[in-house]
């Protein structure tokens, strides 16, 4: 049996938090640890999980201070490393796995027999329809790989950390999530810089639900004004995936697709127009100095 641990990252959703980790406990494959790392949670989340702790059932780690999806990860998957596991299955704390989600993920490894950089299962939102902050985009070449398809894997470039299934020895040569990401994006750099090394794959029949308040796609235009923070990483954090992807069209499509935002948000009958195009010029000056470095585990 091989060694996998699951890294949950969590903030203030202990009720949601719990119920992901109830869902995990239920799995058929059980050769599998869990940690839950909690980026500084101010609403008890300790305490409402301490039986699981006490109990062994998961492993704790408090990150001391909000580092944000992209630092949680990171501090999580470095655990997971340092700890010796040999797999890494991350998701957020709104994940809710099937009873075969993981046995389905390891069918899935043995079954490729060679190296691969990540897998990802399919992601659903609660009505059962495809939760769409989750779908992978896949592989211009993934003609490749039809003799998998029939077996429920198709070739992919890039997905989200919902349930995204990975070795220590991808971590170890690629390195990990960049932190200073803090929220947005992160997930979106690191598999595509994984899937430019190694091929990975959607698993069919690995289903988690995303337990997420609503389906629609993030949207600045339509957002609260009380819910702009998260966008001042938002094009930031895009700029350099555009960037890594490479080609000047890339990056024209994203300057036009910015400055089409700007005018939809002039145009539109919402609130907070002036803070919102604030908000993306910061985020877009923001991306001239940001030039994170990719931490490496010795």
């Amino acid at each position: 049996m091989e060694s996998v641990i699951a890294i949950i990252v969590s903030y203030n959703r202990k009720v949601l938090l719990k119920e992901a980790i109830d869902h995990l406990l239920k799995q058929s494959y059980k050769d599998f640890d869990i940690l839950v790392v909690d980026n500084a949670s101010t609403d008890g989340t300790k305490e409402y999980i301490r039986e699981y702790i006490q109990n062994s059932d998961i492993i704790y780690h408090n990150t001391g201070t909000n580092l944000g999806g992209a630092g949680g990860f990171s501090t999580g998957i470095r655990i997971g490393v340092e700890k010796k596991y040999k797999y890494l299955w991350i998701m957020d704390d709104d994940t809710l796995t099937e009873t075969n989600t993981l046995k389905a993920l390891m069918e899935a490894k043995d079954l490729l027999q060679k190296p691969f950089g990540f897998l990802c299962s399919d992601v659903r939102w609660t009505d059962g329809s495809a939760c769409n902050m989750n779908i992978p985009n896949i592989e211009e070449n993934w003609y490749e790989d039809t003799s998998l398809l029939e077996k429920g894997l198709l070739r992919v470039k890039q997905c989200s950390f919902v349930s995204c299934f990975f070795s220590v020895d991808i971590v170890r040569e690629l390195g990990l999530p960049i932190k200073e990401f803090f929220i947005w994006g992160d997930d979106a750099e690191y598999t595509k810089r994984i899937s430019m090394k190694y091929p990975c794959y959607f698993v069919s029949n690995s289903r988690v639900v995303h337990k997420m308040a609503s389906n629609i796609p993030t949207d600045i235009i339509a957002e609260s004004p009380d819910r702009l923070f998260r966008y001042n990483y938002s094009y930031r954090n895009m700029y350099y995936v555009k960037k890594l992807e490479g080609g000047k069209l890339n990056m024209f499509l994203f300057y036009y697709r910015t400055l089409l935002e700007i005018i939809l948000i002039i145009k539109s009958d919402g609130k907070g127009k002036r803070k919102k195009i604030r908000t993306i010029c910061h985020s877009m000056r923001q991306r001239k100095k940001f030039k994170p470095k990719i931490d490496y585990i010795e």
